[in-house]
Formats: structure tokens, C-alpha cells, sequence
């Protein structure tokens, strides 16, 4: 059977045989439109943070520390901020320490419990990159867009993120 031009089909999926709703034409472009368009924006906005030897995902912790009280978050808290598992987490830390970007400093009170926290050249850093990055943002995203399209796109993104927020026990 060719999925593509299915209206419906059975599904062999583990929960259950129900009928699979695949997508539309319309909906199959609208969801690779997507998925190419959140790839090249990150492949775009990385490279362009390369000149400031930043990768994507330090760039983010920057930004999460630089927003959290103290500079400083729990390194649990910050693996559910940025969808990182805990292991890949500390070895982005461990990265960005020997940089000195972050340290890592002992919860009171929480023997096993670690903070990561935004140093001095850290803070300045970001102070440094922001605007580059706003300026990237911009350039790629959101100037490619009407006002009303910002705003029809957030309405129609953000009952999504919620969703998906909830799933994770973090809505």
C-alpha cells in the first residue's frame, strides 16, 4: 500500500491495530516544511555562532544561566531546560568549565546535588554574543515574516509547546 496516498491504513503499532490518520498531502509538505525549516535555522544560527567558539547548545546554557536567579540553576534543572540528558549535560559543562564559562559548585544542603553556575567571562560572553545572535535571529526568522504571520504562527506553535510541556511534567 503506498503510505503517501493513504487515506487510511491499519497500524501494526504496539498500541493497538486501530486505523493510522496519515497525513494529507497538504499536511505531509506543511510537516517536512517544518522539519527543514527548524534543521537549516539551527545549522544556520550555529555556524554563525562558530566565530564566537560557541556551540548551539552552550549558547542556550548561556542564555538559561544568564535568565536564572544567581546566574546559577541545579544541574538536573538545567538538563530538563535544554532536553539534554544528565550524562551529556555534565560533558557540555565539563567543556564549557575548562572554556570558564561555567563552574560547577556543591548544593548545600544536597551532598550529590551540583549547580552550574555562570562565571564572570561567562556573563560577558553572552553580553558579547547576544547581540550577534538577536541580530541572526532576525536576519533568518523572524524578519521573514508579517507581523500577522508572527503572530498566527504563535498562536498555532504554542497550544503545541504546552502539549508537549505537559508530557514532560513541566507545563
Amino acid at each position: 500500500m503506498d503510505m503517501h496516498s493513504a487515506d487510511t491504513a491499519v497500524s501494526s503499532s504496539p498500541l493497538g491495530e486501530e486505523e493510522t490518520p496519515w497525513l494529507s498531502a497538504k499536511e505531509q509538505q506543511f510537516w517536512r516544511a517544518h522539519l527543514e525549516v527548524a534543521k537549516l535555522l539551527d545549522y544556520q544560527l550555529g555556524r554563525e555562532l562558530q566565530p564566537h567558539n560557541l556551540a548551539s547548545n552552550d549558547y542556550e546554557i548561556l542564555v538559561v544561566l544568564s535568565e536564572s536567579p544567581d546566574r546559577r540553576m541545579r544541574m538536573t534543572d538545567l538538563a530538563t531546560a535544554t532536553l539534554q540528558s544528565k550524562s551529556r549535560l555534565s560533558h557540555q559543562i565539563t567543556r564549557m568549565e575548562s572554556a570558564g564559562l561555567v563552574l560547577r559548585q556543591d548544593c548545600p544542603g544536597d551532598r550529590r546535588g551540583l549547580y552550574a553556575h555562570l562565571t564572570e567571562l561567562g556573563w560577558e560572553t553572552m553580553q558579547k554574543v547576544a547581540p550577534d545572535h538577536v541580530r541572526s535571529v532576525r536576519h533568518h526568522f523572524i524578519d521573514r515574516l508579517s507581523p500577522e504571520q508572527i503572530d498566527a504562527m504563535y498562536a498555532a506553535l504554542a497550544p503545541i509547546a504546552e502539549h508537549l510541556r505537559a508530557l514532560r511534567g513541566r507545563a
